[in-house]
């Protein structure tokens, strides 16, 4: 599979904003203005709170529903956790894993990752594995040492069925919310590293197959650039992806 085979990938992670009417409006908003989309993946990923009504609302070929977190066990005495059963009984397609927040700001480990990662495929809700490092460690030539940790972690246990199916966010750290975005050249030679890692871990189709997106202060004045680099194959927006206007710019990526 080529670059012209992996469908775009665009998701809206809305981290901890927007009630259920906001976030039920914005998609009803959205759909009106984008219609039907056969050649990319609109993916919208609001609080567990809003997933529902969203669900109930998303209508349009090529819009698909994402959780932001779970846990690995089916079910127990874990106040406050939603489990996978649970992310697929409310109509998730995907679930976004391993996010520099949860990791950074909540202390989820590798290991927790990995375990999320293996759930998900378990319950048939896609991950959306999210890899990248910080500041301090790109400054010391550590961005790949770290991304293949991370990655080699979270996926060492999958079969190659599964790892067609998986998307991988590379996130530079000190992108997010930052307003300091990678690079489209520097996003290249990350992603680059990451679908050869893929193929060394499983083999060159399925590292052909799997989509990488790039996620750190994607905004509409440069996700053409982004769009535009042969490895990346979607986006993962944060911010920018409060509003229906600036959102819907980025998913409409002109093709440069």
């Amino acid at each position: 599979m080529g670059t012209s085979e992996r469908k775009p990938f665009i998701a809206a992670n809305w981290k901890m904003f927007k009630t259920i009417g906001e976030a039920v409006a914005f998609t009803e908003a959205l759909q009106k203005e984008v219609g039907i989309l056969a050649d990319r993946e609109v993916v919208l990923a609001p609080a567990f709170t809003a997933l529902a009504a969203v669900r109930k609302v998303m209508a349009l070929e090529g819009f698909r529903l994402a959780a932001q977190n779970c846990h690995w066990e089916e079910k127990g005495a874990f106040t406050g956790e939603v489990s996978l059963g649970m992310l697929g009984d409310v109509g998730c397609d995907y679930v976004i894993l391993g996010h520099s927040e949860r990791r950074h700001i909540f202390g989820e480990t590798d290991d927790d990752v990995a375990r999320k990662v293996a759930a998900a495929f378990r319950h048939r809700v896609l991950p959306v594995l999210c890899v990248g490092e910080k500041l301090e460690e790109r400054e010391s030539g550590q961005t790949t040492a770290v991304v293949e940790r991370q990655l080699e972690v979270a996926i060492r246990g999958l079969d190659p069925s599964e790892a067609r199916e998986l998307v991988i966010a590379y996130e530079p750290v000190w992108a997010i919310g930052t307003g300091r975005t990678a690079t489209p050249e520097q996003a290249r030679e990350v992603h680059g590293f990451i679908r050869e890692h893929c193929g060394r871990l499983f083999d060159k189709d399925i590292a052909n197959t799997v989509r990488i997106v790039y996620g750190g202060s994607v905004k509409p004045e440069n996700v053409d650039a982004l769009m535009a680099q042969p490895d990346i194959d979607g986006l993962l927006v944060g911010g920018a992806s409060l509003e229906v206007a600036s959102f819907r710019r980025i998913v409409q990526f002109v093709k440069l």
